[in-house]
Formats: structure tokens, C-alpha cells, sequence
């Protein structure tokens, strides 16, 4: 058996995309012989959170919504896919709370499970406090992004983070401009920053059954967000309603709090313009992106977009924003199916400008049409397999397991 490894994930799983990359290195981490248990956030009436198939006694959750912790679980994300707590609501007694009651579970589980390596997602107050509770194992913090953009929301937690989270070990990012960011953020060697990518699962995500209906079917999957680009996504699809019997825009995913509010009676308004499915299962969405012509992603800020290679892989065409992460880790290889539309400028991380937003509406509109101008993409052919080969979760996995494996066999002072 390689090892053991802890995962930490500070707030639910398999609802983001950090969720998702959780619960695909644990199945390929499992595959490959290592130990595992992992560590989420949930509600207290979440009983039995499922993490990549391991039993239910390697989960070992911290409950919210009670006791010290009296608020729902909070998000990386100031708009969730789920009832959240927003860390930047949180006053000092909160978030005093919040790090003793991690740093009593996390010292719980460690002493049960004593781990070779620490796996922990997000550049964030957990991973800030992890070298406190178990200062002799390597631990690997997996950027997403998502830190950079609290640190900007919550400046008062910015230097706890900065100088907790950079004595950890090693860092995962998604692609190098994460890597040159978080080496700036964090002020460490570039040598311990690790560019792993994005994945996707092949089992779930393919082309084959694909459905004969997908003209003028659009999808967008992700949070009701004005961050997301959603209002203006809708003003699109409404412009182009009125000139393309049959367009349709399916809406995948959740979001609470008045901007998700205010969308979703925008929806409303549209009719049968727009479908909103809600929150789905991986499974539901995979089979939802196969009867869709084109995916689209007008978001101001994000990763590396993980939703753009799933649905390539179910046989759409992508429209997107030229955010850092597309071009630089998607664009070069799904490039052919991928059309681009230029960002607003922003005034904060994901606020844009608002003059410049019907010319952004514009675009967005002139980019869906050429998608579903264009002819279906061949899911047979060379290219299509080519592009999607870095993406999968195989490969990633690859990656940081090898990183594990170095840190394991590295000489202990």
C-alpha cells in the first residue's frame, strides 16, 4: 500500500468544482491502493456525505448549523449552489469558533488516522491553520482560485492566510497563471508550485446516446450569479429568441441569496425561452449536455473551468469568456469548438464595468449564434479525441499522486 492520505475540504462536497476534483482524485487514489479519509463541512442534518465511494467511516464530517458552529457551512464562494455563509459576515467570535472547531477535528482525526500526507483544498483559513495541528506531515494545499478572490473580499483574514497557508509544502494549481499569482501571493519558491490541470470523467461525459435534438439547445450549468455573467447571458438569449424559433437555454445549478433571487424571476419572465433544472447530479447534467448543441460560460472570474471540457466531451460547442484559465489551459486544444468573447472590464475581481456591458451582451450574442450556426462536432474523429486526452482525471491524478509520492520520500530533518 502507497500510504495514507487526509483529504480536507472545508465546506460540502461534490456541489463545486473543488468538490468534484475531491471526489475524483479519491477514486483514482483509491484504484491505485492508498489509504484514505477525508474531511468535508455539511449541515448538521447531512448524515452520510458521499465522497468517492469510500465507506462511510473514512467520511468524517464537521457539522454547521448548531452548537458552536450555528450558521450553515461557509463558502468559497460568496454565492453558493447551496444555503452558505459568506466568510466576510462572519465577526471575530465567529470566526475564532470556526478555527478551534476545525482545529479540535482536525486534531481528532489525525491522531485516529495519522496520515503520510495532507491533501487540503483551497488557499484558505484552513489550510492556514493545518501546519499548527500536524506540523511534521507534508501537507499539499489545492489552489482554485477561490482564495485569491476572498482575500480581495476579506483583507482583514488576508495576512493569516498569506502566512499560515505558505508553510505547507507544495501547491496543485489549475494552469501557470494561478502559479505565478499564488507565488506572488504566498512570496514562495516557484519550484514548489505544481501545475496539475482540470479533469473530467470519461464514464459519465461522452457523446455516445447523444440525443437528435440539440439544435438551438444552449446550456449554461453553474451558480445564479451576476459574478457568473447570468443576467446578461439571459439578455442574449432573449435577443436571440425573438430572431430563432426553437432556442431554448437550459440552466443547470443553484444559487440563494437576492442576486439568484432576482435571476430566477428573470427566468420566469422569459417563459419557455428558458428551462431551469436546478441542481443537478453529475450523471443528470452528462445526459442534459447530450442534448445540447452548445455550452456557454459568460463568467467574470473562475478556475479553469471544468464545465467547458464535460461538455465538449457530450458533443457541444463551447462559447466562453477569455478568462485566464481558458485561454491558457483550454483554448490551445478545444480551441476549434470554443468561440471567445472579450471581458467587461472589472472594477473588482468578478464586479464589471457597467458601461461596458451591453457591448459584452453584444458579443455574447454574436458568439452563441455562430456556435449554433456551426455545423455538429464529429465525436469520432482524431481531433476530438486529441483535444480531450489531457483533460482527463487519469492524468491529473497522475500528476499530483507523483507529487505525494515525492513528498513521502523525502528526507525528514
Amino acid at each position: 500500500m502507497p500510504g495514507t492520505i487526509l483529504h480536507v475540504l472545508s465546506q460540502r462536497p461534490s456541489l463545486t468544482g473543488s468538490g468534484v476534483a475531491l471526489d475524483a482524485l479519491v477514486r483514482h487514489a483509491d484504484r491505485d491502493g492508498w489509504r484514505q479519509a477525508v474531511v468535508v463541512g455539511v449541515p448538521a442534518a447531512e448524515t452520510a456525505p458521499a465522497v468517492g465511494g469510500l465507506p462511510s467511516d473514512r467520511i468524517r464530517p464537521l457539522r454547521f448549523g448548531g452548537g458552536a458552529l450555528p450558521y450553515p457551512v461557509p463558502g468559497m464562494s460568496d454565492v453558493m449552489p447551496y444555503r452558505s455563509t459568506r466568510f466576510s459576515s462572519l465577526d471575530e467570535a465567529q470566526l475564532e469558533a470556526y478555527r478551534a472547531a476545525w482545529r479540535g477535528h482536525l486534531l481528532d482525526v489525525i491522531a485516529d488516522v495519522r496520515p503520510d500526507v495532507i491533501h487540503a483544498h483551497h488557499v484558505w483559513l484552513v489550510g492556514a491553520l493545518l501546519k499548527d495541528v500536524a506540523p511534521a506531515v507534508p501537507v499539499v494545499t489545492h489552489c482554485h482560485a477561490t482564495g485569491f478572490r476572498q482575500m480581495a473580499l476579506c483583507p482583514h483574514l488576508a495576512y493569516e492566510v498569506r502566512e499560515g497557508v505558505r508553510r505547507n509544502d507544495a501547491f496543485c494549481v489549475l494552469h501557470q497563471g494561478h502559479a505565478a499569482e499564488l507565488a506572488n501571493i504566498l512570496d514562495v519558491a516557484p519550484e514548489r508550485i505544481h501545475v496539475v490541470g482540470n479533469g473530467y470523467r470519461e464514464d459519465l461525459f461522452h457523446a455516445a446516446g447523444a440525443t437528435g435534438g440539440r439544435a438551438g439547445q444552449v446550456l449554461y450549468s453553474g451558480k445564479s450569479s451576476d459574478a457568473k455573467g447570468v443576467p446578461w447571458l439571459l439578455d442574449a438569449v432573449e435577443r436571440l429568441g425573438a430572431e430563432r424559433p426553437g432556442l431554448t437555454l437550459h440552466m443547470a445549478g443553484g444559487g440563494t441569496g437576492e442576486q439568484a433571487e432576482r435571476i430566477h424571476r428573470r427566468v420566469a419572465e422569459l417563459g419557455a425561452l428558458v428551462r431551469h433544472h436546478g441542481q443537478l447530479s453529475q450523471a443528470e447534467l452528462a445526459e442534459l449536455m447530450r442534448g445540447c448543441a452548445v455550452c456557454v460560460l459568460p463568467s467574470f472570474y473562475e478556475g479553469v473551468p471544468l464545465v467547458l471540457v464535460e461538455a465538449l466531451a457530450s458533443g457541444c460547442r463551447l462559447v466562453s469568456t477569455r478568462l485566464p484559465g481558458v485561454l491558457d489551459r483550454l483554448a490551445p486544444t478545444l480551441g476549434r469548438a470554443m468561440e471567445l468573447v472579450d471581458l467587461p472590464r472589472l472594477e473588482a475581481v468578478d464586479v464589471p464595468h457597467a458601461p461596458d456591458l451591453p457591448r459584452f451582451t453584444d458579443d455574447l450574442a454574436a458568439a452563441l449564434e455562430r456556435a449554433l450556426d456551426a455545423p455538429p462536432l464529429d465525436a469520432g474523429s482524431a481531433w476530438f479525441a486529441s483535444a480531450l486526452a489531457p483533460f482527463t482525471w487519469g492524468r491529473v491524478y497522475d500528476r499530483v499522486a507523483r507529487l505525494w509520492r515525492e513528498l513521502l520520500e523525502r528526507p525528514t530533518a
